[in-house]
């Protein structure tokens, strides 16, 4: 197609093809005064120049998103120049884009479901054609509901509130899956029941409260989360457990995590570190079967379920070590040296 002039006049049937309508309906949008051709010589031919073009290329996209006439006229009559035409008709195009991969990612879902019904299909596209404000609103309105004169350290809650879903402007079929389940799961008085009651028996113990301490809790997700970062990237890396290099992070780790008692770092305590991490197999799987046995909330369907969505959603889920091997290596690094 050849570029179009900015001063160039052009016939009512190069209007039609350059703005994708019928010489029909470019008629009726000026007769219904919505754009308003020029007639340079008198002739009484119709002539467009580029900016009624791209606003007839803006109404045949607003149509086409069921806008009305009278929506339309009232943008065009905005005195817009054709800068901003052209913006806003790239907003438009863009969510529209969006609904589509909204409609997408919840046909997707059905399928896989086996079908569902139409009251689900509609349910889940009002779930992903939310707005930002409105997912913030219902993960405040959940952790509200959760937190309600909740029995546990202060602050713990809100920290929980703060690993909160965001959808990416452009999400994948994945991330906008985990987002259909875990706002679902989010308008479930049922699920916030559960995860209340999992907060309340596991952290308004002895030892849940010192878990969920302020302190506990800076040190596990802020600087002793660093450290330990550290020492996996050694440990992947194939840096001997008792090497200078591995020795010095697992050391600071250690510190670390023992100041929070105010107890200094002695040969008797980081073999007792050491002693902790090889019965941690043992532990895990202890408790895998305790959940399994009980009756009442575990990790997995409430606390654990809703972090391991919102790391989907985000992309920030990261495969966790939990192996022999990476326990043994821990082990050996945070033994007290021989004689020491």
């Amino acid at each position: 197609m050849v570029p179009m002039s900015e001063h160039e006049l052009y016939p009512i049937g190069d209007a039609a093809r350059r703005s994708g309508l019928s010489v029909s309906a470019v008629r009726f949008y000026a007769d219904a005064g919505i754009i308003t051709p020029t007639d340079r010589n008198g002739t009484g031919h119709r002539l467009y120049d580029i900016g009624a073009i791209a606003r007839l290329e803006l109404v045949r996209t607003l149509r086409e998103l069921d806008t009305d006439l009278d929506e339309i006229r009232r943008l065009l009559e905005g005195g817009t120049t054709l800068h901003d035409l052209l913006t806003t008709h790239l907003a438009i195009v863009e969510r529209q884009e969006h609904t589509l991969r909204a409609r997408r990612a919840v046909l997707r879902t059905l399928i896989e479901q086996g079908g569902g019904t139409a009251a689900q299909a509609d349910l889940m596209h009002r779930l992903v054609s939310m707005t930002d404000e409105e997912r913030e609103q219902t993960v405040d309105d959940f952790w509200n509901g959760v937190g309600e004169g909740l029995d546990v350290p202060e602050g713990f809650v809100d920290r929980l509130r703060a690993m909160r879903p965001v959808l990416p402007a452009e999400p994948t079929a994945d991330q906008l899956k985990a987002w259909i389940e875990l706002a679902d799961l989010l308008r479930d008085p049922g699920f916030r029941t559960a995860v209340r009651d999992y907060l309340r028996l596991t952290y308004s113990t002895d030892i849940g409260r010192t878990v969920a301490s302020p302190d506990f809790q800076e040190f596990v997700h802020e600087s002793g989360s660093a450290i330990m970062k550290e020492v996996m990237a050694l440990r992947r890396e194939g840096e001997p457990p008792r090497s200078p290099r591995a020795q010095e992070a697992v050391v600071r780790f250690m510190e670390a995590a023992n100041g929070l008692s105010g107890t200094p770092l002695t040969a008797q305590v980081r073999d007792r570190m050491a002693d902790g991490f090889r019965r941690l197999v043992d532990i895990e799987r202890m408790i895998a079967e305790e959940d399994a046995a009980s009756e009442g909330p575990v990790y997995d369907d409430t606390q654990g379920r809703y972090l391991a969505l919102v790391a989907r959603i985000n992309g920030t889920g990261e495969e966790q070590e939990s192996d022999p091997l990476l326990y043994s290596w821990l082990a050996d690094a945070m033994a007290a040296p021989a004689g020491g």
